[in-house]
Formats: structure tokens, C-alpha cells, sequence
């Protein structure tokens, strides 16, 4: 067997999706370097002076940007970003993107006529803000409180993502593809609420709060405006029925189907403080 001596490079190696990458490719023994504000490779997206260091000598990128492809910088930075990695001899880019988001469509089509192979996995809301994100402590606390109604989402599992894409890195038959991942569910987050419920074996509520609520909820925990401003985009506009369709891209990328949300909280019961009884 060939040895492969491709050179990775993961943006945003920190992350939920980006450390599993990173994982996942040292775990086989490949050349791989992480790039973030806190990794080995310092790499900040709003010190554009930081990026063509982390390029030299790198044959692909998984690329993820900070804090989402819906902010308005968001166009620009990618587009100057794979200009640089052109120039620095980069081969191949797969963009993680989200769904119904028009700056970040704007996103996929730049890296998309960039003069690079490129892969696009353009991703449902992930399982894992639930486990070791933003909203870990509405399960702890027993109450989704978000300003949401009845809409549904087919949350993705993180490890599904991450398999594609590490797919998309190894190899050449993902190139020049766009794979829309989702779970295999739509669930509203009073289903999930329900499910947490069930196999936790403790009461999680859903409660709908308004959009002021939210924010003042936001700014008292100490989050950032930028990323309460982009929160804010996301649950009144993106969360807005848009994206209550289920596709397959896991099983067309992988030959397997993504994981349901109920198997996410199973296999995750040590990340839920006062877990199954």
C-alpha cells in the first residue's frame, strides 16, 4: 500500500468538528497540524497576518470559520483566505458550511471557483451543542429555554460530520462534491426536550421565551455580542422552516446512515450531569 505524505491542515482544531478531524487523522498516523487561537499553530481569523504560516507546506485544509459563515466578514475572509492558499500551494479545501444561511452559500461558491479541489459538507445543527456546547446547561438545568417554537431541525451528530469529511481529505472521489448532512429525524425541540427525558430519567422541559429573554439570558452569562448577534440570525431567520427536510449526504458520502438523536444521548450519557439513574 501506498504510504500517503499529505500534509493537513485542520482550521479551527479546537472546535467541536475540528478536533475530531485532527483525532482522527493522527490516530492513522498522518502528517496533520491544528490551527486555532489555542492550538499549535496560532491562526486567528480576525489577524488575517496569522494565516500564510500555517499554509507553508500544506497539501489540504479542513476549513471552519469563526464564529459562523452567516456574520457579513464572513465572504471576505474566505475568499482572501483561498487566494492565500493558492499561492502557498494548497491542493484541496473542504469547507464545513451550514444550512439555508445565504452568506454562507456565497461562502461555498468562492471555494468553489477558487482554482482548488474543494469538498462542501454543508451540516444540520449539530447534536453536540447539547453536550459541550452552548446549551449544555439548559439539560442540567432541566429546561431548553430558547425562542423557538414548533420548528423542527434534523439535528446532525458530530461524528457523522467528522467522518465525512475526514472522507473528503483521504479521498479523491469526494472532490468537486457538495454533501448536505443531516440526522435522519426532523425533531422540534420540545421532541428533544422529551427525549432527553426518556433515557436520561429526569424531567427536561422545552419552554418558548422571547427573543429579549433570550438575549438579556445571553448577555447575563457573558456571551461575546458578536456571537449573540449571530444567534439571534440564527433563530429568526435560519429557524425558520427552511431547513425542515432530511437528506441523506452521510449515507451517500459514507454508504451508512447518520445517527439518530436518541443514539446520540445514549452513547453520551457522561456528558449530562445527574445522567441515567
Amino acid at each position: 500500500m501506498q504510504q500517503n505524505t499529505r500534509k493537513y491542515l485542520i482550521i479551527g482544531a479546537t472546535g467541536k468538528t475540528g478536533a475530531r478531524v485532527y483525532n482522527k487523522l493522527a490516530g492513522q498516523g498522518l502528517n496533520v497540524k491544528g490551527a486555532s487561537r489555542h492550538g499549535e499553530v496560532y491562526f486567528d481569523w480576525r489577524s488575517p497576518e496569522t494565516w500564510g504560516a500555517s499554509l507553508v507546506d500544506i497539501d489540504a485544509v479542513y476549513l471552519t470559520y469563526y464564529p459562523d459563515l452567516a456574520i457579513p466578514e464572513a465572504p471576505g475572509d474566505i475568499a482572501k483566505f483561498c487566494a492565500l492558499a493558492k499561492i502557498k500551494g494548497v491542493k484541496h479545501i473542504t469547507l464545513l458550511s451550514g444550512r439555508g444561511e445565504p452568506a454562507a452559500k456565497v461562502c461555498e461558491e468562492l471555494v468553489q471557483t477558487s482554482g482548488l479541489s474543494w469538498t462542501v459538507v454543508r451540516a444540520s445543527w449539530f447534536n453536540q451543542n447539547f453536550s459541550e456546547g452552548m446549551f449544555r446547561d439548559f439539560i442540567d438545568a432541566g429546561t431548553i429555554a430558547l425562542p423557538v417554537g414548533a420548528v423542527t431541525e434534523p439535528f446532525i451528530d458530530v461524528a457523522d460530520i467528522c467522518d465525512v469529511v475526514v472522507a473528503s481529505l483521504l479521498n479523491s472521489k469526494h472532490n468537486g462534491k457538495l454533501y448536505e448532512v443531516t440526522g435522519p429525524e426532523l425533531l422540534s425541540f420540545k421532541q428533544l426536550a422529551d427525549i432527553f427525558t426518556q433515557v436520561l430519567h429526569r424531567s427536561v422541559n422545552f419552554r418558548q421565551i422571547s427573543q429579549n429573554e433570550f438575549v438579556s439570558q445571553m448577555q447575563s452569562d457573558g456571551v461575546d455580542s458578536q456571537t449573540i448577534e449571530m444567534l439571534t440570525y440564527l433563530f429568526t431567520e435560519v429557524l425558520d422552516g427552511r431547513n425542515e427536510y432530511i437528506v441523506d449526504g452521510v449515507e451517500q458520502a459514507l454508504g451508512r446512515p447518520a445517527k439518530r438523536f436518541t443514539e446520540f444521548v445514549v452513547d453520551n450519557l457522561q456528558a449530562f450531569s445527574g445522567g441515567s439513574q
